[in-house]
């Protein structure tokens, strides 16, 4: 083998070294640790400033009324088992066939087992509710 060819090698192999004992040192320091899986860590608690003018209220963890009218309840019982009713009121106007789309997606790609006769329901009372058509502000 050359000369040059050699320190080549060498000079790879020192750089993958260095590259392994930063890799281990982030381990080392646990960032990858097992010891911090599952905790739930959380900020130090702000201290107050002098003068200031501003509050921080507590997230509201009550999720948002539907639209009264036939199939509501249909809405909140299906669609409520894998999100929030909020994800529906928080869409902009939508067109009847892209709540149609919607609700068939939920069926078919994401396995919501809503009954055959249950389907058209909800498809009208979001379609009555929250279409482009029929939004209410």
């Amino acid at each position: 083998m050359k000369r040059s060819t050699i320190w080549f090698i060498a000079i790879l192999a020192g750089l993958a070294a260095a590259a392994g004992s930063l890799v281990y040192a982030q381990f080392d320091a646990g960032y990858y640790s097992q010891k911090n899986l599952g905790a739930i860590m959380q900020p130090a608690a702000p201290k107050d400033t002098d003068g200031a003018t501003y509050a921080v209220t507590a997230y509201p963890l009550y999720p948002p009324e539907l639209a009264p009218g036939p199939g509501r309840e249909d809405v909140q019982s299906y669609c409520s088992t894998c999100h929030s009713t909020r994800y529906i009121t928080m869409q902009p106007p939508l067109p009847p066939e892209t709540w149609a789309a919607e609700v068939n997606k939920m069926v078919k790609v994401m396995g919501q087992p809503i009954p055959d006769d249950v389907q058209p329901v909800i498809i009208k009372y979001l379609q009555t509710h929250y279409a482009l058509e029929t939004r209410k502000p």
